[in-house]
């Protein structure tokens, strides 16, 4: 079978479907199944409910950041493993990004009413990460994924501990991004200034505080 090749138009447009996928409606079913999938669901109070709500908010602005970097960091991708690496951890996200969509409606919230700003700041991020080279490209992801694997122990640790549905979503996530920053270490990623590293995680803090809320 001949593989087909696809034309920087046709990137861009599939790029830009799984944009609006993304940002407005996740209606693509997940390859995985959900893990909160067969756990029972234990009554919460109000504000435990809010707070669990608030976290799992949190966690889909961050699933379409993610989406959108790995996106923007394929579509200038030189190395086509790197590129093909990078759409892979992106449909993993994809998974991410429905179970907490899922999540966040169980507890009767929404998500963030700021995804769109999320995911065209991201790709943009992702797309100037690309452009220094497939190894910075490659430490762009592990760097991401060692914030994110913080950031949800930290949320581990929060959660109302009768809320195990939201649990074993985070636990699942947290177990897909250490695969992720060991695949970017494995293929050669290179370690990022601490400059970066820094600037990361303020921007982090600004979009996980203000979707927690809005």
């Amino acid at each position: 079978m001949t593989k087909r090749v696809y034309s920087p138009v046709d990137e861009l447009i599939i790029g830009f479907d799984k944009a609006l996928s993304a940002v407005f409606s996740n209606e693509n079913r997940p390859k995985r199944e959900n893990p909160a999938g067969g756990l029972e669901e234990h009554a919460l109070e109000q504000s435990e409910r809010r707070r669990s709500a608030g976290f799992m908010r949190v966690n889909h602005a961050g699933e379409v950041a993610a989406q959108a970097l790995y996106s923007g960091q394929a579509f200038v991708a030189r190395d086509s493993g790197v590129r093909k690496s990078l759409l892979r951890a992106a449909a993993e996200e994809s998974d991410h990004l429905y179970w907490c969509e899922e999540r966040v409606t169980e507890l009767d919230s929404h998500v963030s009413c700021l995804t769109p700003l999320w995911y065209l700041g991201s790709f943009a991020i992702g797309a100037v990460a690309g452009l220094s080279g497939d190894k910075w490209n490659l430490g762009f992801v592990l760097e991401t994924e060692r914030q994110v694997v913080a950031h949800l122990d930290k949320h581990l640790e929060r959660l109302p501990e009768k809320d195990q549905r939201s649990r074993s979503i985070l636990e699942q996530m947290r177990a897909d991004e250490l695969q992720h920053a060991t695949t970017a270490m494995a293929a050669g990623a290179a370690e990022l200034p601490k400059p970066i590293k820094v600037t990361m995680r303020y921007c982090s803090k600004v979009m996980t505080t203000t979707a927690y809320w809005i």
